[in-house]
């Protein structure tokens, strides 16, 4: 009889389950879209009983369209949007919409907690080893304590979305390690630290914490109920599962010292793998728990494969009735020049401005060095080789050593997009076969709980296969040299003397 496991993989809008065997290979994948609430300007929320439905949907779905009896599926385990707060009472109910991870109502506390303590952000950053970001569970839970402090005298824990799902398949409470490290947590010691509650006066509430264990355990079983709504057996295992990003470097075969991933989609981020935590440069990037062991000491460019999509509507309208726009904008960027003829484009195309290299609220993107010179074709090439040099930016701040990088998400499919980030890096360019990673990695989570694999180690190596390398171009080296040049001049210059417009 044919063995497999499930990968259920949350994500701010879309849900999904896929179905891989012992050797990782994908057998089927199921989707269904939720929506993201936002009652209030800058508040993202999700109504927890729509994302169980889709949950449900995904689950059964994904069954039916592999055609594989319910049997034959060993293990299941959830990867999902990190951080957050999804706070339940003691019957395990909902007391309030779950809050995600890029909502910034604690803005305000935040700000009037470094106004008395000028070195909260250091102090949080030298446990965690990240940057915090507004919507951690414990600045959230800060705000919560302070505005409704109704809901959290009705809680019991505070969850994140996939310990609340693995909560309803199973009716264990926990989260795990990489959720917990960020919290802020403790990178060390890869839980979350106490101490840093008193940093938010929160620290009478340490109760309302879940026990943290490791993403490769075995949380629980599919409860009976559970199992006749999803349509699974009663008593699958289920493992605790990992936040989206180190399911992602799993899932990819990217968790080895030296390889560097780059998950360039919506956002685009860079990190290089390590054996120890990295703190440096401080306060600076995000430091991810990997499960196995590892760190993922990251940079991250707010505006990933966003850039092109603005491109093509900005620029390039025409293109959208074309049956696949997208590789008509990379033939005109393709007719472009290496360097783009002198002109430079930083790709900071978001309102809430950057993370990496370093923090700035203010920054946005631009054009610089435009001529009459200058057509569609060097400005198409110019956004593409923009997104490439701020990840090789991303890279220096790291300033580890690097192998190769493993490059994921949408813009991995671009064959001319991944050979630009090699000759622009001098890097190896590795494209992992497949596409679902997240869930891949969580499939390989459970399929190291219920004993398939000896370590997490041993299911991404037994499990990886390469789709495609590209090897830099070394004669393009010296036009790209100078052009990442002029982008971390234009770049400082627009971090330093545009920024505090638009702040």
């Amino acid at each position: 009889m044919s063995a497999y496991v499930i990968g259920l993989d949350i994500g701010t809008s879309v849900t999904k389950a896929a179905l891989f065997d012992r050797a990782g290979a994908e057998f089927a994948v199921a989707s269904k879209r939720t929506r993201t609430l936002s009652p209030t300007p800058g508040w993202f929320e999700m109504d927890a009983e729509e994302l169980w439905r889709a949950v449900v949907d995904v689950l059964r779905d994904v069954v039916v369209q592999s055609g594989v009896n319910p049997v034959e599926i060993k293990g299941l385990a959830i990867t999902a949007v990190m951080i957050g707060s999804w706070m339940i009472d003691a019957t395990g109910k909902v007391v309030r919409p779950g809050i995600l991870w890029n909502d910034g109502r604690a803005q305000v506390l935040l700000d009037r907690l470094r106004a008395t303590n000028a070195d909260l952000m250091s102090q949080l950053f030298d446990s965690s080893g990240q940057v915090m970001q507004l919507g951690c569970t414990l600045p959230l839970l800060a705000w919560l304590a302070e505005n409704e402090p109704e809901v959290v005298e009705r809680s019991f824990k505070i969850l994140t979305a996939k310990d609340y799902i693995r909560m309803r398949l199973t009716g264990e409470i926990a989260t795990d390690e990489t959720d917990a490290a960020i919290g802020p947590g403790t990178a060390h010691g890869r839980c979350f630290n106490p101490d840093l509650l008193d940093l938010f006066g929160i620290d009478s509430f340490a109760h309302l914490l879940p026990d943290v264990r490791p993403s490769e355990a075995l949380a629980g079983y599919l409860t009976n109920d559970a199992a006749v709504i999803v349509g699974l057996s009663a008593g699958l295992p289920v493992a605790i599962g990992a936040g989206d990003l180190p399911a992602c470097v799993i899932g990819s075969g990217s968790a080895e010292e030296g390889l560097a991933c780059t998950v360039l989609g919506t956002t685009c981020l860079n990190g290089v793998l390590s054996t120890t935590p990295v703190f440096t440069p401080r306060d600076m990037g995000i430091l991810f728990t990997i499960p196995g062991g590892l760190w993922l000491k990251t940079m991250v460019n707010v505006a990933g494969t966003t850039n092109i999509d603005w491109c093509l509507d900005a620029l390039c309208p025409d293109l959208e009735l074309l049956e696949d726009p997208y590789a008509a904008l990379t033939q005109i960027a393709a007719s472009g020049t290496p360097g783009t003829n002198r002109l430079t484009y930083v790709p900071y195309l978001s309102q809430i401005g950057i993370i990496a290299p370093r923090l700035e609220p203010g920054a946005r993107a631009s054009f610089s060095g435009l001529d009459p010179s200058h057509g569609r074709p060097d400005l198409v090439r110019a956004v593409f080789e923009g997104v490439a040099y701020s990840i090789r930016d991303c890279y220096e701040s790291i300033g580890r050593p690097i192998n190769a990088i493993r490059l994921v998400g949408g813009g991995a499919r671009s064959p001319f997009w991944s050979q630009m980030i090699a000759d622009v890096t001098g890097l190896p360019v590795e494209i992992p076969a497949g596409t679902e990673f997240g869930a891949k990695g969580a499939a390989l989570l459970a399929g190291t709980a219920i004993g398939w694999y000896g370590s997490v180690a041993e299911a991404y190596r037994t499990t990886f296969v390469l789709a495609n390398r590209f090897e830099p171009n070394a004669t393009l080296r010296p036009t790209y040299d100078a052009a990442f040049a002029r982008y971390q001049q234009v770049s400082q210059a627009t971090l330093d003397g545009l920024a505090p417009l638009y702040r």
